[in-house]
């Protein structure tokens, strides 16, 4: 009879290892970790990185860190001009608002001294500029401007970032309308966008000039059009003067602005036009109300 070795005594039972849950979600069971910090991450934390997953405090706090891309001037870089687009669409849609009220939109609209002065409607200085001529079988007004905005409004969109080109465009604009405020006839209404498209050519051609680019181009088109303002009658050309003085010389502000604090003196360009023609507007409507 042989005998049995004494059999092991039972071992106990190890625990289940409890399954990691997301740092964000603690409802989330997760064996996936932060590439940098180590903490749990669930699919909805998961942020893709150069090797595993990242959470996102900390892809926040490597972005933190990495400078963001600026536009030529200083703006935010500009994939889609969306500004030149909405105006473009703005003008379209007062343009038919125009045809379709028989006069209605445009007379509530568009500029005339006296009714600056006399019944305080400074917006007109600022809503003619999306107004156009209805009259004749080709709406030949509107379809130029809307080809040189089309053509100029993208580059210096770009150029200068979404906010720089609005007020580039609306300075502009609002310059050529105190001109026409200082020069024309009380009673004469005006219309239209080219005072700001008129500024626009000047804009492009000052930053062309800053970039060493050929420039004779635009320099053409500029004395073409002023050629058009001076022969053919029924054009404003305190409208064109006015935009293409104010354009230029707010165009050359932020183009040629510092790069130390480039912001800083392009803000203080766009504050400093504002007020100058808001200070030319209430001399004149005083003058003009005195007058009256």
């Amino acid at each position: 009879m042989t005998s049995q070795p004494p059999s092991p005594p039972p071992q106990p039972e190890q625990p289940a290892e409890a399954v990691p849950t997301c740092y964000r979600h603690p409802d989330k069971e997760t064996w996936v970790r932060c590439q940098r910090c180590e903490r749990p991450i669930c699919p909805d934390c998961m942020r893709d990185a150069a090797v595993g997953f990242q959470c996102p405090e900390c892809v926040a706090e490597g972005n933190r860190g990495i400078r963001q891309a600026k536009s030529t001037f200083g703006g935010s870089v500009v994939r889609t001009p969306f500004v030149t687009y909405a105006i473009l669409v703005i003008n379209v849609l007062l343009f038919g608002a125009q045809y379709l009220t028989g006069g209605l939109v445009t007379r509530a609209l568009m500029m005339w001294p006296e009714a600056v002065a006399v019944l305080d409607q400074y917006y007109r200085l600022i809503t003619a500029a999306f107004l156009h001529d209805t009259s004749g079988p080709v709406p030949v007004h509107i379809l130029f401007n809307s080809w040189a905005l089309f053509v100029v409004g993208p580059y210096l969109e770009r150029a200068f970032g979404h906010l720089r080109f609005v007020a580039l465009y609306l300075i502009s604009a609002l310059g050529g309308s105190v001109l026409g405020l200082w020069l024309d006839l009380p009673n004469q209404p005006t219309i239209g966008a080219s005072g700001a498209v008129f500024g626009l050519f000047g804009a492009i051609f000052v930053v062309g000039r800053r970039l060493n680019m050929d420039v004779r181009g635009i320099a053409v088109v500029i004395a073409i059009n002023l050629v058009f303002t001076f022969v053919f009658s029924g054009i404003s050309w305190t409208g064109h003067i006015g935009g293409l003085i104010t354009g230029t010389l707010l165009g050359a502000a932020m183009a040629y602005a510092p790069r130390k604090n480039q912001s800083l003196w392009q803000g203080l360009a766009i504050v400093g036009a504002l007020a100058l023609l808001a200070v030319l507007v209430v001399v004149r409507a005083s003058a003009i109300l005195a007058a009256a």
